[in-house]
């Protein structure tokens, strides 16, 4: 069932809701970025999003196709969410930072489905050989 989230970064500046149904599934991914930043997102229409305050406060970080905005506070350094536009996924999505969301429940994400996916190799649909330090 979708439900509207509140969240934020770690230091407030950056501000959003966003409906989510975390019933539908959350991904981790071993790509270079996401491995890094220990990512663990919820995909959402962009009209599912919205931006509270802190557009000001971001920064950007793109690399390779260019298809994603890595989006940053300034601030206190935290990725709360990112956009892009993937047509092999739907198209245009905002990515949320499950762990950034400031209202869930422990047992409403210990209950969300993970899906991991391969983008080390480029294969995006498949889960890697090893997810258990994803």
């Amino acid at each position: 069932m979708k439900k509207t989230y509140n969240g934020s970064c770690h230091c407030g500046k950056v501000r959003f809701q966003a409906l989510i149904d975390l019933a539908e599934g959350t991904g981790k991914c071993n790509c270079s970025i996401c491995t890094k930043a220990r990512a663990w997102g919820a995909i959402v229409k962009p009209e599912a999003f919205t931006l509270l305050s802190g557009e000001e406060d971001l920064s950007l970080y793109q690399f390779n196709t260019h298809s994603t905005e890595h989006l940053f506070c300034r601030h206190c350094g935290i990725r709360s969410f990112g956009r892009g536009n993937v047509p092999e996924i739907g198209g245009a999505y905002v990515s949320v930072n499950v762990s950034c969301l400031d209202d869930v429940t422990p047992q409403e994400l210990s209950a969300a489905p993970v899906r991991y996916m391969d983008g080390r190799n480029n294969n995006w649909f498949e889960p890697p050989a090893e997810t258990r330090c994803l």
